[in-house]
């Protein structure tokens, strides 16, 4: 069963916000045979423009389901992002299903629902039509942020000098610098 963290950034979240959202993020829990136990973290934001910023994770154990979405109206915010997150994990239960499938085991993680339309599935297929190889440069933080900038693009991958760790600098939206440190689980 989810439980709900619902926080507000220059909004007040009324029981009325509280209730919608919970009562929409709910019908999640019907796409598993086993609804596990997940903290539902749902931040919403509003701006002087009156646009509001739903943003939803949900770490499960094999996957974690975020999504965020901006709009005019803050209850149609909510909607959409219940249907990125419904795609998210029908993408996610072909997946692990088809997996099982091909190692001769017959056990469906996720709860039977409707098959969802040939050509909406064919659309979600994940199609890689170009690959990269390149060395990692052993660098500092600062020194990737130059290098991705130098190169034009949204995010460089580098080894951390001090760590050696594979990290990733990305720029945000927002036009700051994001760094994602990954560590080896063993």
């Amino acid at each position: 069963m989810f439980r709900f963290e619902i926080h507000g950034d220059n909004i007040t979240v009324t029981d009325a916000i509280r209730n919608y959202i919970e009562e929409k993020l709910s019908k999640l829990e019907r796409y598993f045979t086993n609804v596990p136990e997940a903290n539902a973290h749902v931040k919403i934001k509003t701006y002087q423009d009156g646009k509001s910023k739903v943003e939803v994770t949900i770490p499960l154990k094999d996957v974690t389901l975020r999504a965020e979405e901006r709009h005019d109206d803050l209850y149609a915010g909510v909607d959409l992002i219940v249907e990125k997150l419904e795609r998210q994990m029908r993408k996610h239960k072909t997946k692990v299903n088809r997996k099982f499938r091909e190692k001769g085991i017959e056990k469906d993680i996720f709860a039977v629902l409707p098959e969802v339309d040939q050509e909406e599935e064919k659309g979600d297929e994940i199609e890689i039509i170009r690959s990269k190889q390149f060395d990692l440069k052993p660098m500092d933080a600062e020194e990737a942020v130059l290098q991705m900038n130098m190169l034009g693009h949204d995010f460089f991958i580098f080894n951390d000098a001090e760590t050696n760790d594979t990290n990733i600098v990305y720029r945000r939206k927002d036009g700051k610098y994001g760094l994602i440190e990954t560590t080896v689980q063993r």
